[in-house]
């Protein structure tokens, strides 16, 4: 399954400048480019594409953003380009003039091309000049020095609603350093594709880490924007301080609304299939179990070469490609499951994790315990599987945490939930 074009149905306008008093450039920046949405097919129309409701909070401001290869402009389908569907944040507003100081990358770096985990180094942007300032480096968390010339923040990257996938983590930090250099954040929203449930072990404090940082569960249904005003609601902020938002909100957007991601948000969720699967073979990354990285099926496969070969029909073997420099078991026959064309639901599942257990001729080899506990929030979780409790009993174990956690949800969305 290939990733589907989003076709936002927008519609923009170059106005003509008209001399109407004696300084035309004024009136260009006042002017120029404005969007007007059009929402007779009731399609999603993302917060970046809103112009009209942020320009004028940036314009005449020392601007720093935070993006990477998902903060796009999405243009009208019959704009004149046709094989060109969206312009980047950073260009478009910098053709309307918009003053950006800095632009700050979360992991896998601006241009979205880095592996999970690698350390991303600053530096500058070939194609725009600007200075690039890492957080996922040296820094996770903007420094002093990089703010110093910034009077508002721009936050726009699409996340896929699960705790373990490190935007959530970066949100928090930005709006950290916000607050404490009071500088106004303002979040561009777009739509939780994993964003119709909620489910997994709720986040326990010991745990915390740039894997997890607050007490929510695996699956948090919750898009950027509304997540934002529960770090602050909740008071995770350092000392409880409060960062001052602005929220572009989505329209046509509900909790139950299907969507396509038209980009990559990492280099390995190549596709629906993919993002779809990530809540439960994003499990495997605790393990020593291989899932899909280093194929073309990033998690929409599984296998390891300690896997029963005779209970697994299935075998690959993963190689070293784009977004994954060294993947588990290099250049090694994997056992496994091949999901790329099953039919999955929007849902947690634990039993592909429960199967490659049961399955494994040495079971001793499964776990990267540390790592495991870090990705499930819990060491229960492991400790579970490995007892042999059914997906139907572990489940049962969280009710308590996810009924709480839902109740805290619902003072913070901005969408409906039907």
């Amino acid at each position: 399954m290939h990733l589907k074009v989003f076709k936002n149905t927008v519609l923009f306008f170059v106005l003509m400048v008209i001399s109407c008093g004696n300084n035309p450039k004024e009136h260009h920046m006042q002017d120029q480019h404005k969007l007007i949405v059009k929402n007779e097919d009731n399609r999603i129309v993302v917060g970046a594409n809103r112009l009209q409701q942020y320009l004028p909070e940036l314009k005449g401001k020392r601007v720093g953003i935070v993006a990477n290869q998902t903060s796009v402009i999405f243009k009208d389908k019959n704009h004149k380009d046709q094989d060109v569907t969206y312009t980047h944040l950073v260009d478009s507003l910098l053709a309307l003039d918009v003053n950006i100081k800095h632009v700050f990358s979360p992991e896998h770096g601006f241009r979205g091309t880095a592996d999970a985990g690698e350390l991303v180094k600053d530096g500058v942007d070939t194609k725009t000049g600007l200075p690039i300032f890492s957080l996922h480096g040296k820094h996770k968390k903007p420094a002093k020095d990089q703010l110093e010339y910034i009077d508002v923040m721009v936050f726009d990257i699409q996340d896929v609603g699960v705790r373990f996938y490190t935007y959530i983590s970066t949100l928090h930090y930005v709006m950290e350093a916000c607050a404490e250099h009071k500088i106004p954040l303002i979040i561009l929203d777009r739509p939780n594709p994993n964003g119709n449930y909620v489910d997994g072990p709720v986040l326990e404090a010991k745990h915390k880490s740039f894997l997890g940082m607050h007490p929510i569960p695996l699956v948090h249904g919750m898009t950027i924007g509304e997540y934002a005003h529960m770090i602050n609601g909740e008071n995770w902020l350092n000392d409880g301080i409060q960062c001052t938002i602005k929220v572009i909100e989505l329209i046509n957007y509900t909790h139950q609304s299907s969507y396509s991601l038209p980009i990559r948000p990492s280099p390995n969720l190549p596709n629906d299939q993919a993002i779809t699967l990530y809540p439960s073979l994003g499990l495997f990354e605790g393990t020593n179990i291989n899932a899909g990285r280093g194929t073309e099926y990033q998690f929409q496969r599984y296998g390891a070469p300690f896997l029963d070969k005779n209970h697994y029909t299935f075998s690959y073997t993963p190689v070293a490609n784009f977004g994954s420099k060294y993947p588990k078991h290099e250049n090694t026959t994997c056992y496994g499951e091949d999901l790329s064309s099953i039919s999955v639901k929007r849902e947690l599942t634990l039993k592909f994790v429960i199967d490659a257990y049961k399955n494994a001729v040495d079971k001793s080899k499964v776990f990267n315990t540390d790592n495991f506990t870090k990705h499930a929030g819990t060491e229960s979780l492991q400790k579970q599987i490995e007892a042999g409790l059914s997906e139907a009993e572990i489940k049962s174990t969280w009710r308590e945490g996810l009924l709480n956690y839902k109740v805290k949800r619902a003072k913070y969305l901005l969408y409906p939930e039907n």
